[in-house]
């Protein structure tokens, strides 16, 4: 029976009205208080999505998408074309240069369409990973 609550706490979802005053534009004394921002480190390992494959398949939701989970995303992609990483389907390296160059310069593209909107934080991630993942491209195509 708790498991069946638990499901359709998941399913639903639940809309809380933080604003601070009411549509008569008097302070509300039921204003919930402002939720507290702890300072998370930045750099890749920081920014790396809470799920793994093995989460995925014990059906655990992933948490929230953001701009840093989304690039880490997109380099894991990357990083899957490369070979470096196994394929979590075959448990196979595969090398697909041709694919890589194409994720990486998606990540060019969206370093340049956002240039000056991103916070320091997400800039030097973009940054990071941008330039790890071109020179590991660089490193193999010269050894082909």
């Amino acid at each position: 029976m708790i498991m069946d609550n638990e499901k359709e706490e998941r399913r639903g979802f639940r809309v809380t009205d933080r604003r601070r005053f009411a549509e008569s534009g008097e302070a509300r004394d039921d204003a919930p208080p402002e939720p507290s921002v702890d300072p998370k480190p930045s750099g890749p390992a920081a920014a790396a999505p809470p799920h793994t494959a093995a989460a995925a398949a014990e059906g655990v939701p992933p948490g929230p998408v953001n701009f840093s989970t989304f690039v880490i995303g997109l380099s894991t992609q990357a990083l899957l074309h490369l070979g470096e990483i196994a394929n979590p389907m075959t448990n196979a390296v595969e090398r697909d240069l041709e694919a890589a160059k194409h994720v990486i310069d998606i990540l060019g593209i969206l370093q340049e369409k956002t240039r000056n909107n991103l916070d320091a934080g997400e800039e030097t991630l973009l940054s990071s990973v941008l330039y790890d993942l071109r020179m590991r491209y660089v490193d193999l195509v010269r050894e082909s």
